[in-house]
């Protein structure tokens, strides 16, 4: 091997040493240089059900006044498979991250964003482990690292209160949120985790509904019973993004179980703060926002009733969006076997 054929040799392994050089460490294009380079871009915002669409409904509730491009497309993508097998009807992690793989694939392709929402504390938990989080063309934000700041905060700001975490049976059993606080120092003892089955679709069918009101009592009186302690401060933390719709019956089923002061927190909106400031500086008067809807799987007209409603007091626009759904069967494809199947 010649001197100089050597040399090109070394640099170019010491090339594939450095990190962002080699496939797989790709530092993701950001928001803040996509809105600093160009008057409009695209979010996509995504979920394993309908829940993001309150982050949607905020984004395009706040967006116009901030001024942070000419216009922005906010893109709602729901990530459902089918609609006879959820995320969590699937029994290993490895199916859960091809599934949403597959449906990020055609995210990227479809509507070439410049940030992704991952609004799904479901879809959060291992979204770092699909390709699309390796390749790291688009800046992605997880919801969970986000809730779980909160809860932080506010249990610095109480000392001696206890944090009741609420979720979906697969967000409580990947312990994910619990990770997060115990590597920021809170103690184990002062977290209480409690997953909430089948919660998502009741409220789906009706926020404030007696079927929504009874399965979220339940969950709350089954939380109490877990606590260490009865007495004392509670932070209550909603850690679904279906959850948030039924605020006030969270509220009233605590108070009517002894808590009427208790700390409800919603991550939701940071979401939409991040945005903005990542967005900041304002170099329009104000900015368009255009929604759209899209899901593989059908959305029954109750449910689009149901949340429209909702979704209305917020952003008539999310809500007109909802309405005028576009339902795209084919948007992605995976095959899954029945034995992958919770039975």
């Amino acid at each position: 091997m010649s001197h100089l054929l050597k040399i090109a040799v070394v640099l170019v392994l010491v090339a594939l040493s450095l990190p962002g050089l080699c496939a797989g460490a790709k530092k993701p294009a950001s928001f803040a240089r996509a809105v600093k380079d160009r008057p409009d871009v695209t979010i996509v915002v995504t979920d394993s059900g309908l829940g993001g669409l309150s982050v949607v409904a905020d984004l395009a509730a706040r967006l116009p006044r901030s001024g942070i491009a000419r216009s922005v497309r906010v893109v709602f993508v729901n990530a459902l498979l089918d609609d006879a097998i959820g995320y969590n009807d699937l029994k290993d992690e490895a199916d859960k991250v091809r599934v949403f793989d597959a449906a990020l694939a055609a995210m990227e392709s479809r509507y070439r964003p410049d940030l992704i929402l991952v609004a799904c504390n479901t879809l959060s938990v291992f979204y770092e482990k699909t390709e699309h989080a390796r390749r790291g063309t688009t800046e992605t934000v997880s919801i969970v690292p986000m809730g779980a700041d909160l809860i932080v905060g506010a249990l610095k700001g109480t000392p001696d209160a206890t944090a009741v975490i609420f979720a979906t049976k697969g967000t409580i059993d990947s312990g994910a949120h619990r990770r997060i606080l115990l590597g920021k120092g809170v103690s184990d003892a002062r977290i209480v985790g409690q997953a909430c089955p089948k919660l998502t679709g009741a409220i789906e069918r009706g926020a404030h509904s007696e079927e929504t009101a009874g399965r979220l009592r339940g969950f709350v009186e089954e939380a109490i019973a877990r606590l260490p302690q009865k007495k004392g401060p509670l932070v209550v933390s909603l850690n679904c993004t279906h959850f948030g719709y039924a605020r006030p019956l969270w509220e009233e089923a605590f108070a009517t179980l002894g808590y009427p002061a208790v700390k409800v927190l919603d991550p939701n909106p940071l979401m939409t703060d991040l945005v903005l400031g990542e967005g900041a500086p304002r170099r329009y008067p104000e900015t368009k926002v255009t929604v759209e809807v899209v899901s593989k799987t059908p959305i029954t007209a109750d449910v689009k009733a149901a949340l429209g409603a909702l979704l209305r007091t917020t952003s008539p626009a999310t809500a007109d969006a909802l309405a005028a759904w576009k339902h795209e069967p084919d948007l992605f494809h995976v095959a899954i076997e029945p034995s992958a199947l919770v039975r």
